[in-house]
Formats: C-alpha cells, structure tokens, sequence
C-alpha cells in the first residue's frame, strides 16, 4: 500500500480515536434514568421500640392492661446502594428520627424487587448527617455511580428519586439553583440548592445529574420557601465514606478558635481592606492555636494553601487536615502579613 494511504488511514484513525476522546459523557432522559437506577434505589424503613415514661406514646398505654408495655415507632426514609456487595447511603437522621436522635433498634430495606432485608449500621456521622448501611444477599445488587459534584454548575438539570411518604419512586426534577448554601444545619454546611423538590420520606435518597450520576443526598427542605430543596454534596461524602467503613465514624481535625464573619466596619477597626476572611473571636485554652500563637483579632486569609474567602471555609478546611500534620495559618495581624506553623489535633465530640 502507498506511503499516502498508509498516512491517510493514520491520520483518520487519529482524528477518529480523539474525538472518541474527547466526546461529552452521555446525557439520559429522566425517563431512562429511573429504567437505569431504580433498582439501585431502597426504601428504608426503622423502628424504635418506645416504653411507657420515655415516649411520646406513653399515654396509650394507660388505656387498658390489654395493650403491650411497649410498642414499635417507624419512621420512612430513601438509600441508594453505592457498591455491588450491599452498601448503603443515606441520611443519619433517617436512622435516628426526632425527638430522641438515636439510632433505632431495627432497619430493614426494602429493595425495588420486592426482597425485604435487614440492614446493618457499619458507620455514622452526625454532623454531615449522613449513615453507611449494610444488607447482604447470595448475588450481588445493584449500585449507583458517585459523580463529581464539584463540576455541578448552577442551571443545570438534575433529578431527586426517593420513597415520598413511602410511595416507591417519587420523582422530581428541577435545576441547580444555588451551591454552597450555609442554613445553620451543621459545621460543615455546603448544600446544593434546587428546585427538584424534596418531599417527606424521599430524604437519603440520591440527586442525579443528566450523566445518571449521584451528585448529593437529598436531605432537608426550607420550611419557609416553597420548591425548594438541598442536598449534601456527594464529593463531601466521598471524602469520609474511607473512614466510615474503616472506622465507622469521622476523624476530624481541630484549631481551637472561635470564629465570626468579617463585615465592612470590622474590616476597617482592624485595618484590612480586603474582603474576604475570617475573623478570630476567641482563642481556646490548651489548644493547638494556642499553643501555636494565635490571637484574637487575627485574620486567617489562608489554610494550608488554600484561601479563606469565607468564615465558614476555615471549619471546613480543618476538619479535612489529617490529625497530626501541621499546615500553615496565614492571616494579617495588625494589618500586616503573618505566616503561623500549627499542628492540628483531633475533634473530640
């Protein structure tokens, strides 16, 4: 074959092989993404065995000898398997309804095709509200895939499957709104706001964007507006899933500051023209700032290379430092830079 064809056929073959590269991941319809991932989908349901004098339903069991001395509350919740050998994804607060907080004694999940299995809590955390469960089985289940939440953009469309008030399958759809959104829920706030509502019941369950891909939990609703729903998102989740299964729980690092939000008039009495930061409030006693040389007044500007742009970046940032190791704190002090080596310890509850 001439040297020209040969070239020709290289050049096609690499033009062709770069576009296959290169080439978007495919976007489904909603319709194809229920077909695709609702088996993946469970409904949880758990129960708390609640006794006279520590419950709710204490007055009931005045009403005649007749009744139990004790009887089981069941509370309705969303999971979505994350991984073929059965584990599980959902809210904590799923687990441990209100008013007690507490996990529940039973869970059981309820799977798409029909199969009703007792689950296991292989870990928790509180406050990023989310739980690892475990069911087992002779054949693998089937699982979802985790996305990039990161690269979510505001306006994009994205879809919320769940268990609203235990209907299987309750579908809404709606765009990003909002990223990063702080409502007071925990430390660690960082939701993603949409207008997929989230409805009763269809709390734990996954957020998908058009790729078919869990990019949040679907876990609270803003009582005061309507249509609107959050979810925590799923990198936040990647980041410890390791350490729940590991250790059931999270390991978290710790600073010792108390921090508050840096307005236009504090900026000014303590001579930093920038806006962003947050300010130093108070300094804890026998604390790894303390110990470091942090004051109060001081502006941390900068973690470990990263930017403080915002007071609630700072708790963020440290929670995510490994115990032990030690980062640079920038911050401005007396209006001048100021660089401070200090070794983070471990959150204690």
């Amino acid at each position: 074959m001439p040297r020209v064809s040969l070239f020709l056929i290289s050049a096609v073959f690499l033009f062709t092989a770069s576009l296959s590269a290169g080439e978007p991941a495919k976007n489904y319809s909603f319709q194809e993404i229920v077909k695709k991932e609702r088996f993946a989908i469970v409904n949880i349901y758990s129960a708390a065995v609640a006794r006279e004098g520590n419950s709710p339903l204490k007055d009931y069991f005045r009403l005649g000898k007749h009744l139990d001395s004790e009887i089981k509350e069941g509370s309705l919740g969303t999971g979505f398997i994350i991984d073929s050998s059965g584990l599980i994804l959902t809210n904590y607060h799923v687990l441990a309804p209100p008013p007690q907080y507490q996990v529940t004694d039973e869970i059981s999940v309820h799977l798409a095709d029909g199969r009703t299995l007792k689950a296991s809590v292989i870990g928790s955390d509180k406050k990023l509200d989310i739980a690892l469960l475990g069911i087992k089985a002779d054949s693998p289940f089937p699982s979802v895939m985790l996305g990039d939440s990161n690269a979510l953009n505001v306006g994009e469309w994205v879809m919320a499957i769940g268990n609203a008030f235990g209907i299987e399958e309750a579908i809404t759809v709606g765009v990003v709104s909002g990223k990063g959104r702080i409502l007071g829920a925990g430390p660690y706030d960082q939701f993603i706001q949409t207008d997929a509502i989230i409805h009763a019941g269809n709390t734990g369950g996954p957020l998908y964007n058009l790729r078919g891909e869990v990019i949040g939990i679907n876990t609270t609703v803003r009582m005061a507006g309507v249509g609107i729903g959050f979810a925590i998102p799923i990198n936040m989740v990647k980041r410890v899933l390791p350490m729940l299964r590991q250790e059931g729980k999270v390991t978290r690092g710790w600073l010792g500051v108390m921090i508050q939000t840096l307005t236009q008039d504090l900026a000014r009495a303590f001579r930093f023209k920038e806006g962003e930061g947050a300010l130093i409030a108070d300094v804890m006693q026998q604390s790894p700032a303390e110990t470091a040389g942090v004051k109060r007044g001081d502006i941390v500007v900068g973690f470990d290379g990263n930017r403080v742009k915002k007071v609630h970046d700072l708790p963020t940032l440290v929670a995510h430092t490994p115990v032990g190791a030690t980062v640079t704190l920038d911050v401005i002090r007396e209006g001048r830079p100021l660089a401070i080596q200090i070794t983070i310890e471990r959150l204690e509850e």
